[in-house]
């Protein structure tokens, strides 16, 4: 038998939910997070993702209302993402900076309605372009500075609407400087800018591609988008989008990119954001929908894990229910 006075006995700390409780060392809370929104254009339209059980995408009537619901929850920032049709779509995303376009109309009535929220908003081509990726195309080639132009357009458009964050996910060399410079110059200094800065070219996008039918119509984005086999990549990449102008860092996604938020975390300053992405929600759900893993559980862990990485923000479809729990 051990002699209690050789050893520690760590399970003293955990003997009780009140001892738990006061030892517990890390807390996710709503306020650590951003919901993913899909906007639709019209009128009373509400229709599920089907490959993403219990996420929406709602006409601007039915996402006022569904922002009024997260912020009684507690849920005060959200990231808005437009699905475009098809006929609206172009190899130059034109519509992504027209200002009377459903998507931007929509982006000032939410902030008329709730000045309170934080709004969030996607700066890439893709939603809007007829090639399907993020960047401009010629001859089957992705051209980086011709893009930052388009970018800038419609980095300024939404500004315009009164939103508060950019969310540069295009992954162009330069843009959040070109952004940063664009900004200022027409007086939006105040709009803050978290760039994707590790967004990886990873097989988990799938579900969030059907919701805004926005899938490469050739190739893959793996000359813009980072390889999953690498870490330092995502130290230069950093360092220049702080140096560019930044004002957080984001890691996409986060569940099997942990040792890359740590890495951010312990090498960078400035706020680090994680995004729970559609095929990480996806997964759990098909899981727990199956009787195989209890759902509540596992989401409640998974955002735990990504907080216990060093994330301070996580963007997460999860944030509703998550909310819906307290």
């Amino acid at each position: 038998m051990l002699q209690s006075f050789n050893i520690r006995r760590p399970r003293r700390n955990r003997k009780s939910e009140a001892v738990r409780a006061m030892v517990e060392e890390t807390r996710v809370t709503t306020d650590d997070l951003i919901f993913p929104l899909f906007l639709l254009d019209g009128k009373n339209q509400k229709i599920e993702v089907g490959s993403m059980p219990g996420i929406f995408r709602f006409s601007t009537d039915l996402m006022l209302k569904e922002v009024e619901e997260c912020m009684k929850l507690g849920i005060r920032a959200f990231d808005i993402f437009p699905a475009v049709e098809d006929q609206y779509k172009d190899k130059t995303a034109t519509k992504s900076y027209d200002p009377n376009f459903f998507y931007l109309r929509a982006l000032r009535e939410i902030k008329k309605q709730f000045p309170e929220a934080c709004i969030m908003t996607d700066v890439a081509m893709d939603p809007y372009s007829s090639d399907g990726h993020d960047g401009l195309v010629k001859d089957g080639k992705i051209l980086n500075d011709e893009t930052l132009e388009i970018l800038g357009k419609m980095a300024l458009a939404q500004a315009d609407t009164g939103i508060d964050i950019l969310g540069p996910s295009d992954m162009m060399d330069g843009r959040v400087g070109y952004l940063r410079d664009v900004l200022d110059k027409n007086g939006f200094t105040q709009v803050s800018i978290m760039s994707y800065t590790a967004k990886y070219a990873s097989g988990f996008y799938n579900p969030f591609r059907d919701a805004l039918d926005s899938a490469p119509k050739f190739g893959d984005k793996k000359t813009y988008q980072m390889n999953p086999a690498n870490r330092t990549e995502a130290l230069i990449e950093a360092e220049l989008d702080t140096q560019e102008g930044a004002d957080f860092l984001m890691v996409k996604p986060a569940l099997s990119y942990l040792d890359i938020i740590r890495l951010l975390k312990d090498n960078s300053s400035l706020p680090i954001a994680a995004y729970n992405v559609s095929g990480e929600y996806s997964m759990i759900k098909a899981a727990a929908l199956k009787g195989w893993l209890d759902g509540e559980r596992v989401m409640k862990e998974t955002l735990l894990s990504m907080k216990r990485a060093g994330a301070d923000i996580i963007l997460t479809y999860f944030a509703k229910e998550f909310a819906s729990l307290k």
